[in-house]
């Protein structure tokens, strides 16, 4: 195994972990700055306001995306999986 294919499957695993990762953290941000832009208009400081509606929504996206998201990563667990023989030989 060279370093050049050693650095492919890491270069992989990144893209796999922040393409799942995405449209959670995405969700977090835009709700986040929602409830943010509210406190400032109506100066609540609770920290609650921002917690529930992120979990709310995280879930949310979690239910809706949550199959492709396993799709995908048993796909390129299956692909690295398969590419064990080529590796080795």
């Amino acid at each position: 195994m060279t370093p050049g294919v050693v650095m492919e499957i890491g270069r992989q695993a990144i893209e796999v972990t922040l393409v799942l990762a995405a449209p959670m953290l995405l969700s977090a941000l835009v709700v986040g700055l929602v409830v943010s832009i509210f406190q400032a208009a109506t100066q609540l400081n609770e920290a609650t306001l921002q917690f529930v509606p992120k979990l709310v929504v995280m879930f949310m996206v979690l239910i809706l995306v949550g199959p492709w998201m396993l799709e995908y990563m048993i796909d390129y667990i299956q692909r690295l999986f398969e590419s064990i023989p080529q590796l080795i030989g």
